[in-house]
Parts: C-alpha cells; sequence; structure tokens
C-alpha cells in the first residue's frame, strides 16, 4: 500500500494568483492523467501540451471568487492534484455547484490527494460559497462511482451508453449527488 500523503491545499480565484510555473504544472498534469487513461476532459489520448493549454487558459480566465474556485494540492513544490468547483449563475440554481476536473496526478494516486480534494472543495462549497449540494458526472466503468461514494456522494442516474470511446467500448455517464453538504 502506497503511503498517504498530506498535501497543502490552496485556492485559486482568480488569474491574479495563478503563476507561469502553475499554468505548466497544471498542463502537465492534465497531460499525465489523460495520458494514464484518467477522465480528465480529453478522452480520447495521447493529448499534448498544446491540445491541454488552451483549454487551461479557458479554466483559469473563468475563475471568479463569487462562482468558480480552483483547488491545488500541492506536495513541496510539485503539484499532486486539482478540482475545479462551480457554481452557476442564475438564482434558480444557485443553490448547488458543480465539481469538474477531479485530478491526481498518476505518480501520487491511492495516496490520498483525491479524497483531499473533495474533502476541501466540500468545505470550500458549504461555509464560502453557501452552496447546499453538489452535483457531478463520472464515466462509468472506472470505479468513480466506488470512490465517490466513501465520500459521500450517491448515485442519482445514468445517461446508458452516453460515452462512446471506440465502438466496441460504450459507457454509461453517471451522475452523483452530494447532499447536505
Amino acid at each position: 500500500m502506497k503511503q498517504k500523503i498530506m498535501p497543502t491545499l490552496r485556492q485559486i480565484t482568480g488569474m491574479d494568483q495563478v503563476t507561469p510555473g502553475l499554468t505548466r504544472q497544471l498542463i502537465a498534469c492534465w497531460v499525465a492523467v489523460t495520458n494514464a487513461g484518467g477522465a480528465a476532459g480529453f478522452p480520447f489520448p495521447p493529448v499534448h501540451d498544446d491540445d491541454v493549454a488552451p483549454v487551461t487558459d479557458e479554466l483559469l480566465g473563468s475563475l471568479a471568487r463569487s462562482r468558480s474556485r480552483l483547488i491545488v494540492a500541492e506536495s513541496g513544490e510539485a503539484l499532486v492534484g486539482w478540482v475545479v468547483l462551480k457554481r452557476d449563475p442564475f438564482r434558480l440554481v444557485a443553490h448547488w455547484g458543480t465539481v469538474h476536473h477531479l485530478q491526481t496526478h498518476p505518480r501520487f494516486r491511492g495516496r490520498g490527494v483525491g479524497s483531499a480534494l473533495m474533502q476541501e472543495l466540500r468545505t470550500v462549497a458549504r461555509d464560502e460559497l453557501g452552496l447546499e449540494q453538489l452535483r457531478l458526472t463520472a464515466r462509468g466503468k472506472e470505479g468513480l462511482e466506488d470512490f465517490y461514494g466513501r465520500l459521500g456522494w450517491r448515485e442519482v442516474g445514468r445517461w446508458p451508453s452516453a460515452l462512446r470511446f471506440a465502438p466496441d467500448d460504450t459507457r454509461d455517464e453517471v451522475l452523483m449527488l452530494l447532499d447536505p453538504l
């Protein structure tokens, strides 16, 4: 069993907090996660820095204290994982948030980084953004339902065969909810 680590967690709420070094590490992590088979927004590996950089720039440009947070996990100088929390700006659904792109660098998987990020995200959602529930979608056949289930999430539905990676690889998209926070 891999030894757990206690990463340093911090929030990024705007581009003014993003250094070029952090941007490079976010891109490198995203590339490594995707190319290791992770369900991180790029379904068809391999990907390269040039594929991921514009999407990273867009994500970082959308950060705003009131509606979108990036939470990073670091161990020393190394970025070991990250996740994004978004709140919808429309009043009708402003009480819930959506989780995007939970990633743990492959070298640090199985060491508690993903769980630490999700616990911090839950605290930020409840205590800082005043959210009442969170939702996310997960790729079926990856064991993600079990991971999130251990953290208090529950499956609330599926879109059967929603994701087609190849003619012989079609998977459900799993809808998950964390309520109450």
